[in-house]
């Protein structure tokens, strides 16, 4: 995993962790896989019903427009 583009990841995710941890949820990086960020979602947001959509519309747009070089986020347990 490039340590530059982790680090780039790690800046988006702090973004959006603030909202996700204001309703009992986080999100860690897992790993990076190409241009393939794994994450784990945690708290509430594991196993929510809409942690689906929290992932794509919130997470995964926030890192791809910050680091356009990600092609896609996928939730990992």
């Amino acid at each position: 995993m490039s340590e530059e583009l982790k680090a780039k990841v790690e800046e988006a995710i702090a973004k959006v962790r603030p909202a996700l941890q204001a309703d009992g949820g986080d999100v860690e990086l897992v790993e990076l896989d190409g241009n393939v960020a794994k994450v784990r979602l945690q708290g509430a947001c594991h196993g929510c019903p809409m942690a689906q959509m929290t992932l794509q519309m919130g997470v995964e747009r926030v890192i791809k427009a910050t680091v356009p070089e990600i092609e896609s986020v996928v939730a990992v347990d």
